[in-house]
């Protein structure tokens, strides 16, 4: 297991449109939801306390190279607890989003999916949905990675009526920020779904990287929050933007 996680985040992390340390209330009036971007470890916010219960954590869980000091063992061990921290963070009718891609390690692929799900289960959340996100068109060869991601939610009491069911397919990733990133595509649906199916008008990626699930939340009117252990990434996450109409600034 990786080594326990630092004390709880310094006042001088930088927040755009909110009280450095607060984590905000009800989304403003504007169009544009606000933004807090911590530099820190993901889990320690999350240990700080349950989440609000309008506040929905949408994240994408670091891969194992992102942890070289981790075995593949330890790094696995880590995912699934880093998981279940996730979902045990949420109101018991919010929800907990997870877009990932597996790997192919020593020939044997990684799912990383099942690695969620084992997570969430360890919290008592039920999966609500779980989507293929089309990383490459259908019927292109692809090494190393798949051809596609997950993109998965979860909740403890949260159900979602046949009439708001969507696409189980989503046919295009849409623009990343970095190579690791989550892609537009699926981070539009991912608050979308939000907004209609919940009441969570906050949006937490506790390892939000640029910020791409925060630019593409505000833009739709939510608040964001985001954790960032790289303070020139957090420094980004803060800036970057997000127009439906012409992609990430």
């Amino acid at each position: 297991m990786p080594p326990a996680p630092p004390p709880p985040l310094p006042p001088s992390t930088a927040p755009t449109g909110a009280s450095a340390g607060a984590r905000p209330g009800p989304p403003p009036a504007a169009a544009t939801g606000a933004r807090t971007v911590h530099v820190g470890d993901g889990l320690a916010f999350l240990a700080a306390g349950p989440l609000p219960a309008g506040h929905a954590i949408v994240t994408s869980l670091p891969d194992a190279s992102e942890l070289p000091a981790l075995s593949p063992e330890a790094w696995r061990a880590w995912f699934v607890d880093a998981a279940a921290r996730c979902c045990a963070a949420v109101a018991p009718t919010a929800v907990a989003v997870f877009y990932q891609t597996d790997v192919l390690r020593d020939g044997r692929w990684v799912d990383k999916a099942h690695l969620v799900g084992e997570g969430a289960a360890r919290a008592g959340l039920a999966c609500l949905f779980h989507k293929i996100v089309c990383r490459a068109a259908p019927g292109t060869a692809t090494f190393g990675r798949p051809g596609f991601a997950h993109l998965l939610a979860f909740s403890r009491d949260l159900r979602v009526p046949p009439a708001l069911a969507t696409p189980d397919v989503l046919p295009a990733l849409g623009e990343m920020s970095w190579s690791k990133a989550m892609g537009t595509a699926a981070c539009e649906a991912a608050v979308a779904f939000l907004a209609r199916a919940t009441a969570c008008r906050t949006v937490v990626d506790p390892f939000c990287g640029l910020g791409t699930v925060l630019a593409v939340a505000n833009a739709r009117g939510l608040d964001a929050v985001g954790v960032e252990c790289v303070r020139r990434r957090a420094a980004r996450a803060r800036r970057l933007r997000y127009d439906p109409a012409t992609g990430l600034a």
